[in-house]
């Protein structure tokens, strides 16, 4: 064997051995997410009258009696989308159909269109919203830059928007926890700039950037001085009353 053909099997096997690591890599980071906590979730009581429905997808449909207004929710990056149960059910039951996306690897990076088909589907609800939890907010304002004509608002929390909608129609509601260590701030108030002038601010008191959903405490994140129940709860009633212009 020459010397040219050794260099090249000792190159070959250097790039493989780098694929392989760089695969082992990302099996790791995208297998380790943070878990739904479903004896949490179980403990969450719901409106008998809302229907939840899951799609052959995956993606979980929360359908109440004669709602006008609909929102597709997607989920924070690296959670377990069914974390995120008891706050569309608390939506559900002041009225609004509730779409929680299921995303790939946890990722809302990985389908940004996965809200395609959602609002066809149910042709009677008269106002769509689009919003998100983190990762999910602002890849659903990274969605509805192309649809804007489709919806009535985006709802983002603990997030913010990277897409300009200054000059648009757009209702927004921003909503984050006092207590929230996850947001970067520095961005969130740079990209305030992205939003509409009348756009809608809450700040939770004592809420957190984890307790938008139901899965533990995330890593870096600051300590809440509500409840978890209590952080949806509140959260929900915004989220209602501004989809029903009362906010």
């Amino acid at each position: 064997m020459t010397d040219k053909h050794k260099t090249s099997k000792i190159v070959i096997g250097a790039i493989l051995l780098c694929m392989i690591a760089l695969l082992a890599v990302c099996a790791l980071y995208l297998g380790d997410y943070y878990h739904a906590d479903e004896e949490a979730i179980a403990a969450f009581k719901s409106d008998q009258s809302v229907t939840v429905t899951e799609l052959a997808n995956g993606d979980l449909v929360f359908e109440p009696e004669s709602a006008e207004a609909g929102l597709i929710f997607y989920p924070g990056g690296k959670v377990e989308y069914t974390a995120y149960i008891p706050l569309m059910q608390e939506c559900a039951d002041r009225g609004i159909l509730c779409a929680l996306v299921e995303m790939p690897f946890n990722l809302a990076v990985f389908d940004i269109n996965a809200a395609d088909g959602i609002k066809e589907a149910y042709p009677e609800i008269k106002d769509w919203y689009i919003g998100g939890h983190s990762l999910g907010g602002s890849m659903a304002a990274s969605y509805l830059e192309k649809h804007i004509d489709d919806f009535e608002g985006l709802i983002l929390l603990g997030s913010y928007s990277t897409v300009d909608f200054s000059d648009s129609n757009l209702k927004v509601l921003s909503i984050y926890g006092s207590e929230d260590r996850v947001l970067n701030k520095e961005k969130y108030e740079q990209n305030k700039s992205n939003l509409p002038d009348d756009y809608s601010e809450t700040v939770i008191d004592g809420g957190c950037h984890a307790f938008f959903g139901v899965y533990g405490n995330q890593d870096g994140d600051g300590t809440p001085t509500i409840t978890n129940e209590e952080q949806i709860q509140l959260t929900a009633e915004k989220i209602a009353a501004f989809a029903e212009n009362k906010d």
